[in-house]
């Protein structure tokens, strides 16, 4: 761990090193291809087709954040977004380019990375709730600087009290820790908290989906639409 914090940015980095990189094991789960879910890799989340096909959400520049093997970016895509895709592993992002190469997807991380906003969406699906607790400032950040006036941020995330969801801890504990066991959960006041600049549009539980469906939806997530 680095000794000495010296700004905001290196406090930020030596906070990092509390917890694991998140970037092994999502190498792992997209290496071998047959072990990833196929649901969560092709089925695009229920959520964002039903604000598309609603009118909740009309067409521009979209940044698809953490967007593994590409399913809600080929979405956004067929449905006339212009999109750009960042993802931390190496191995999603190479999958998503086989699958989809007229997307631009990028490799990193998307706190440090020259994305070129502003975007008219920034999409995030579960990408927040594996956030360590200092990292939000970098995701409010983000927010701030790439996300177009009238513009919305849609996000799914763990919620609170649901079976088989995140942790439900004090964001010191955590650090105490030095886990975080999976994820974190968040209720819609959390939310409606850390993101008090946006303007809730909707905050759900995600719905649910049978085998076969088209889309994806468990219920132990939330689905999130905010507008700037």
């Amino acid at each position: 761990m680095s000794r000495t914090a010296r700004d905001v940015d290196g406090l930020l980095r030596m906070l990092d090193e509390i917890f694991p990189s998140p970037q092994p094991f999502w190498d792992d789960f997209y290496a071998d291809r047959d072990r990833a879910v196929p649901f969560f890799v092709t089925s695009p989340d229920e959520n964002l087709v039903s604000y598309v096909d609603e009118g909740l959400l009309e067409p521009g520049r979209a940044l698809d954040f953490g967007c593994g093997a590409g399913r809600n970016a080929m979405h956004l895509a067929a449905t006339g977004f212009d999109v750009d895709a960042v993802d931390l592993s190496e191995t999603a992002i190479a999958w998503a380019r086989e699958r989809a190469p007229e997307i631009r997807f990028r490799q990193g991380d998307a706190f440090t990375l020259d994305l070129a906003g502003p975007y008219d969406l920034i999409y995030d699906s579960g990408c927040f709730h594996h956030l360590a607790p200092h990292r939000r400032i970098s995701y409010l950040d983000l927010v701030d600087r790439l996300l177009a006036p009238g513009g919305h941020l849609a996000m799914t995330c763990f919620v609170t009290g649901a079976d088989n969801t995140g942790a439900e801890l004090p964001d010191a504990d955590l650090y105490r820790q030095g886990a975080l066991h999976g994820g974190l959960a968040y209720s819609p006041d959390e939310l409606r908290a850390i993101f008090a600049h946006l303007t809730p549009v909707e905050i759900r539980p995600m719905r649910a989906q049978p085998p076969g469906s088209p889309v994806f939806g468990e219920d132990f997530l939330q689905a999130a639409l905010f507008r700037r």
